[in-house]
């Protein structure tokens, strides 16, 4: 029991919402990492020197769709935004099944791919935590986001597994269609969740049943310009995209030029999510929940700068392929295992608009937008002839900033908490 409890600390009424939240998060990062390697191929196969481009579509589609979304929320009940907002996704999935089976346009579809999911895995996962933030008060997230986040890295580890043993016999194609059942798994818990909390009596202690989110469509980020505290997470997200997109896409460039089978390299890119994701659920299980009860939410969101300027540092002395995977697996890792749960319970202490508008906002287009930004100043240095080594160098001061930004972060949790 007392193991069970330090995996599991879940007070009374508190069992079944943070089951079903953690059943949801299988769904749907299973659903979704069925479909990353795919996505990893596609980006490799249009070409290493076009991701900055592809980076750069994402971000321009990410700024035609949040607004939509904006007015979505400014009218639909929490209950529909979040079901209709998966539905639509299921769809999307279905779609691009139909394309990938006729065979018409391949490199037009393999791009679009390549930019739909990199839409769509953040806009299922920021809707997720809004839901999430939504539903558990701080301190029940103290305890709770890690499970909650274990249930999804157990989805993030049966994906990879489930596309390596069924991509050879069922064909890239009809691997949509398992991530399509997932995502539709994914949206059975949804509704059990928002009808559990929108019913009298019911929702976790402390929950307000209220379901309307209102506001307009731009509210979300009026509330952003407004409050220092959302500019810091704006800031925090900003850096850790611009910084380590300059690992990835040096590892993108190197796997290119070290293998040159397609099978090779999706092979290799699932072995990468394997093993983050094993070393997430160990510390979203074990470390998460004690890490913040013990050192506070600024002390988790710091270890992955701290992480980043580490491996920075050995990036420059040992520029080879094997260390970037390394720093690739550990710094995804921390960031799915602690830093990312740590993320999410900044938004607690905000308002609903917030939670959902403000967050949804933070999450797509400021996160792509710094991959863009990444792609770009990435292509510009190595124009320049900066090699990785000179690229890490450069990245050093922009973590230290980075590290004390989540520090303060931390404070500021906790002051509104309190």
């Amino acid at each position: 029991m007392t193991a069970l409890t330090r995996i599991f600390p879940a007070e009374r009424g508190e069992i079944g919402p943070s089951l079903w939240s953690s059943a949801c998060f299988f769904c749907v990062l299973c659903g979704y990492y069925v479909l990353r390697p795919l996505r990893d191929e596609m980006g490799v196969q249009s070409g290493v020197e076009n991701l900055p481009l592809l980076f750069s579509a994402t971000f321009v589609t990410m700024l035609a769709v949040v607004p939509v979304f904006g007015f979505a929320a400014s009218r639909l009940p929490r209950r529909r935004l979040v079901s209709w907002t998966y539905l639509f996704f299921v769809t999307n999935v279905l779609v691009f099944y139909a394309l990938f089976s006729s065979g018409v346009a391949p490199t037009a579809v393999a791009r679009s791919f390549f930019v739909w999911v990199s839409v769509f895995n953040l806009f299922v996962v920021s809707l997720f935590w809004s839901l999430m933030a939504d539903l558990f008060r701080p301190g029940q997230a103290a305890r709770l986001f890690g499970f909650i986040s274990a249930g999804g890295s157990c989805g993030a580890l049966a994906g990879p597994t489930l596309t390596a043993l069924l991509a050879a016999p069922l064909g890239t194609a009809n691997l949509l269609l398992v991530s399509a059942g997932f995502l539709g798994l994914a949206l059975v818990c949804i509704r059990a969740l928002v009808r559990s909390a929108d019913a009298p009596g019911d929702a976790p202690p402390g929950v307000a049943a209220a379901d309307s989110i209102g506001g307009t469509t731009w509210s979300g980020l009026a509330v952003i310009a407004r409050s220092p505290y959302l500019v810091g997470i704006v800031a925090y997200v900003l850096l850790y995209t611009v910084l380590l997109g300059f690992a990835y896409l040096e590892l993108a460039r190197m796997v290119a030029a070290t293998y040159h089978d397609s099978a090779q390299r999706t092979a290799l890119f699932a072995q990468v999510d394997l093993a983050v994701n094993v070393l997430t659920l160990l510390g979203q299980l074990f470390l998460v929940a004690k890490l913040v009860e013990r050192l506070g939410v600024g002390a988790a969101l710091a270890l992955l700068p701290a992480l980043g300027l580490a491996g920075f540092v050995v990036i420059g002395l040992a520029p080879v392929l094997a260390v970037l995977i390394a720093f690739q697996v550990l710094r995804r890792a921390a960031d799915y295992a602690i830093a990312r749960p740590a993320r999410e319970m900044l938004f607690t202490v905000l308002t609903r608009e917030a939670k959902y508008k403000s967050k949804n906002f933070i999450d797509t287009v400021v996160f792509r937008g710094g991959d863009a930004a990444s792609g770009w100043v990435y292509a510009a240095l190595k124009g320049l002839g900066l090699s990785i080594a000179g690229l890490a160098a450069a990245a050093v001061p922009g973590t230290i900033v980075w590290l004390a930004l989540g520090l303060w972060l931390g404070r500021q949790h906790a002051r509104f908490r309190s």
